[in-house]
Order: C-alpha cells, then sequence, then structure tokens
C-alpha cells in the first residue's frame, strides 16, 4: 500500500474503530476481549490503539468501566453508557447517510 492510500486508511479507521467499539459495548467485555473479537472479525487493532480511545471514551461519559477483581487476574470491563448508545445512533445514522451519498454517485458514474 502507497503511503498516500495508508494515510486515508489511518483516517477512515480512526472513525470505524468508535462506531465499532460503541457497538460491542451493549455486553460489558475487557479490553484484550475486544481486541481479540475485532480480530476474529478480520479488522486488525492494536491494543495500543484501543486502550487509549476507551479512555477517551470514558472521559466523555459514553463509556463506564468496572473492575472485576473475582478472579485471580483482574479485569477491567467497560460498557456504554445512555449518552454512549445516543452518540451511537447518530453515527451510525451519519454513516448510513455518507454510505447511501458514496452508493448513489458510485451509480451515477457508472452509467456515465
Amino acid at each position: 500500500m502507497d503511503p498516500e492510500t495508508s494515510h486515508f486508511e489511518t483516517e477512515m479507521n480512526r472513525g470505524f474503530l468508535q462506531i465499532l467499539v460503541l457497538a460491542m459495548l451493549e455486553k460489558d467485555m475487557y479490553g484484550y476481549s475486544m481486541v481479540r473479537t475485532i480480530r476474529e472479525l478480520g479488522y486488525e487493532v492494536e491494543e495500543n490503539t484501543l486502550y487509549p480511545l476507551l479512555r477517551r471514551l470514558e472521559k466523555n461519559s459514553w463509556v463506564k468501566s468496572k473492575w472485576d477483581v473475582s478472579e485471580d487476574r483482574p479485569r477491567k470491563f467497560y460498557g456504554i453508557t445512555d449518552a454512549g448508545r445516543s452518540l451511537r445512533t447518530e453515527l451510525l445514522d451519519i454513516w448510513k447517510k455518507q454510505d447511501k451519498i458514496l452508493k448513489k454517485i458510485m451509480e451515477e458514474t457508472r452509467h456515465v
């Protein structure tokens, strides 16, 4: 992949990962489990990308966290808040609108 394409991919991934995380957290999950699930879906994400995102989402009250210390290894679980659900809905609406516009443009250019 050339550097210009890589730059665009990075920008696109930043927004996509935020929506993806907000969608996944309808069920509480801990960070590494999220990384593993995302990778199993065929999308590559690094832990050093996910954890700062989770902290930023939590700082803005879109995500909440709690520690589970019931096992030998404590785990921090994350879940979506009502504000996060509202944000997710708005972001998905934007995503759908953008997708609709792009599909329309692509369809129109095929007939030219």
